[in-house]
């Protein structure tokens, strides 16, 4: 089995960890990604939804616990098979919420490529597209360094 280690600078991420955490519980009992139930039917729209729900959160909760303790110990968070697709689903909702949330001004190709200019915007803008790009770095990294037999299902 494959494993990478990431060390991170603490003094860079842990102000980021705020904002990915509020992003993360804002999702409560809300899906990231709108889903369309219109075909399926009414008695099992319920359902779905609460295992969708339930995966969701499950995966934020595996994404926050890189961010334990011995992340603020040695500053190294590791991503393995048992990790690695929901980290990056994770990332996914998490990346969709700072961009409902705060970064609605910002366009599409532009948001995508960075090229950004973080001056110009509100701190709170500036801090979500920062978490933006971390989350981003954080989805290649599972992909390119990872063997793709353990993101399939």
């Amino acid at each position: 089995m494959k494993r990478i280690e990431v060390r991170l600078s603490l003094a860079v991420v842990a102000p980021l960890l705020d904002v990915i955490k509020a992003a993360a519980d804002s999702l409560g009992d809300g899906l990231a990604a709108p889903n369309r139930l219109a075909d399926i039917e009414p008695d099992f729209r319920s359902e779905w939804r609460s295992e969708l729900l339930a995966a969701q959160n499950s995966e934020v909760t595996q994404l926050l616990a890189l961010f334990d303790k011995e992340f603020f110990a040695n500053g190294v968070i590791a991503f393995d098979r048992e990790n690695a697709e929901p980290v990056v689903r994770a990332c996914a909702a998490v990346r969709l919420k700072l961009r409902e949330r705060h970064l609605t001004g910002l366009d599409e190709d532009l948001l995508e490529s960075g090229d950004v200019e973080l001056e110009a915007l509100p701190e709170p803008a500036r801090k979500a597209f920062m978490c933006y790009l971390f989350l981003a770095t954080i989805q290649e990294l599972i992909i390119q360094h990872l063997d793709s037999s353990i993101l399939e299902s």
